[in-house]
């Protein structure tokens, strides 16, 4: 009998092919397609020296995707309803080629193929951004999964996200004998994404119901465009490569970095860009933006009632607080020589800046009021949502530059405004609430509100309803996991025109029926924890108190609650970029 070695027995060659049978496909949870960083318009210099297009290649979520591109979650349908043209799908037969990975500039620009791409990985970009930082998958606020998606959708200038189509809509237009199309440019894109994707995160701040929720949309699709464009290092290191002596050492003078400088080499170029490169349809608001100048009575100023305008302070109190934490990164560097800093790693903290306030400010939406919203109530959830998921920011000192930068234009923390007092929580009947249901049902979150209405001043001759209860469970910087149930409800009451004016001292608009019923809007979202008890409740009241009457007072010197008509964002956006003064064609903002 033949001694055993103690060696394990040899594999034939049909047990490894029996091994690869049973063993999981292993998948990359991403692929990597090519994109324009910014701008065709936006040139860079090629290794040979040649003037070319700034591109990067970035990770999306992998699928199997259709042609078109067409995937679970975004349809690219490139018709042209101007020239009635279809055009033909293109490809995509594995999750690992970028069909356009090496293509030249001119199929960039002409190949409406690669305008489909540019379009389905900025919008699928953008929604992994999202759903990474809440923690959970995000619908749109339509029935269908699909969001669908024209490159070439008509020749007008402009470019906007419509509910009722379920669809962004990306228009096309000749300037100075060059045709520009919208499609490709990523902050465009990124802008009108965030809408649709903010659309179904909070539909209702769509309704009347603050004068800074009007700016809010236009002003939150403009910071995560433009936070999106900085995440891309490519991007930052065309900003900040003035200097191609030094940028060719991979070095940067440190008086090139200090806050001053970067707001306006850094913020106020790409600003600049924007506007310059399709001003037809974008316009300098984000140029007027970054100039703004610090001041606390700024949005108490008539000029800056007006949404668009009160929208632009919003993103500079945004984009000052990512130079800010930008600057705070820096400030850890080391001197490479006298004087100069490493140029990959100024590049690479702006990027790494940009792509974390992101996370912060989408993460904040789901401690904001779902209706009603304030600028000092975005502060305030964006502050709080940090603290729960990173209580230590001795770091980089996020916190503390959003609370300087919103604080230099006059909008300031609520302080305990959503924390209910230690004797009400305590108070709060959970007694007859089921866990496992408050954090899925609607119908058992309504109960809870209403066994606690009186504790969550619930005004009960409202119509009240849960509108979504979303599981969450977060990422923290650390590698935690931060579980929550967000959920959210609306309130409406109707009210006599006449019986307003009265309480706002108003008088009645000419041939107004004073017993016609205007619509008034409040709501909250509760934010439960792991254990199904409540933390937050941030909410706005649908009826306010007499003492309380400005921010109806604003919307009815606005014309909101005598306004019939209706108007879309793709008039807004028509609006702004074109300077048209945007109240003489204002109604009620509805998609």
């Amino acid at each position: 009998m033949p001694k055993k070695s103690g060696l394990p027995p040899q594999r034939t060659k049909r047990d490894l092919e029996r091994i690869r049978i049973l063993e999981p496909v292993r998948e990359s949870p991403s692929r990597r397609l090519k994109i324009i960083a910014q701008d065709p318009s936006i040139l860079v210099r090629d290794s040979k020296g040649k003037p070319c297009i700034l591109t990067a290649s970035v990770d999306v979520p992998v699928e199997n995707l259709a042609p078109g591109p067409r995937g679970y979650r975004v349809h690219v349908i490139d018709y042209d309803a101007s020239s009635k043209t279809l055009y033909e799908p293109k490809e995509y037969p594995d999750a690992k080629t970028d069909p356009y990975e090496k293509a030249p500039n001119r199929a960039l620009l002409n190949d409406p193929g690669f305008h489909a791409q540019n379009v389905y990985a900025i919008v699928m970009r953008t929604l992994a951004a999202f759903e990474f930082a809440l923690g959970r998958r995000i619908g749109w606020a339509f029935q269908s999964h699909q969001l669908q998606v024209s490159p070439h959708a008509f020749s007008i200038a402009n470019a906007f996200y419509s509910r009722r189509d379920q669809a962004l809509m990306f228009g096309y237009f000749t300037s100075d004998g060059t045709r520009v199309f919208t499609s490709l440019s990523h902050d465009i894109i990124a802008h009108e994404t965030t809408h649709a994707l903010l659309d179904g995160l909070r539909e209702r701040y769509t309704d009347p119901s603050s004068i800074d929720q009007v700016g809010f949309h236009e002003g939150f699709a403009d910071v995560v465009a433009m936070l999106s464009v900085f995440s891309l290092p490519e991007v930052v290191s065309a900003l900040l490569s003035s200097d191609s002596k030094l940028a060719k050492k991979k070095l940067i003078a440190k008086d090139q970095t200090t806050e001053a400088v970067l707001i306006k080499s850094a913020l106020l170029g790409l600003g600049e860009q924007m506007g310059r490169a399709m001003p037809m349809s974008r316009g300098d608001a984000l140029r007027r933006s970054v100039e703004l100048e610090a001041d606390p009575t700024l949005l108490d100023q008539e000029e800056f009632i007006e949404p668009h305008r009160r929208g632009e302070v919003f993103v500079a109190c945004m984009m000052r607080a990512f130079v800010k934490v930008w600057r705070n990164r820096l400030e850890t560097l080391g001197e490479v020589q006298p004087g100069l800093l490493h140029l990959d790693r100024v590049i690479e903290d702006g990027a790494r800046a940009a792509k974390h306030l992101m996370t912060m400010a989408i993460r904040a939406l789901d401690y904001c009021p779902p209706t009603a919203l304030r600028f000092n109530q975005f502060l305030t959830a964006l502050l709080i949502a940090d603290e729960e998921i990173q209580p230590d920011d001795s770091q980089h000192h996020y916190r503390d530059g959003l609370k300087e930068s919103f604080g230099a234009f006059g909008i300031e923390r609520l302080r305990n405004q959503w924390l209910l007092p230690e004797a009400e929580q305590n108070a709060i009947n959970y007694r007859r609430s089921r866990f496992e249901s408050l954090c899925r049902d609607e119908d058992e979150v309504f109960r809870f509100i209403w066994e606690n209405r009186r504790l969550l001043k619930i005004h009960e001759q409202a119509f009240t309803k849960v509108i979504s209860v979303r599981p969450c469970m977060r990422l923290s910087p650390e590698g935690f996991y931060l579980r929550e149930t967000v959920a959210e409800y609306i309130q409406i009451a109707y009210i006599p025109i006449g019986e307003l004016a009265l309480k706002l001292k108003r008088d009645l608009p000419a041939n107004s029926d004073e017993d016609a019923t205007v619509k008034l809007y409040g709501g909250g979202a509760l934010i439960f924890d792991e254990y199904g008890r409540l933390k937050y409740h941030a909410h706005n009241p649908v009826i306010e108190p007499d003492s309380d009457t400005k921010r109806l007072a604003e919307l009815w010197d606005l014309g909101y609650f005598v306004a019939s008509n209706e108007t879309r964002f793709s008039r807004m956006h028509l609006a702004r970029a074109t300077s048209l003064p945007y109240l003489a064609s204002r109604k009620e903002i509805s998609w």
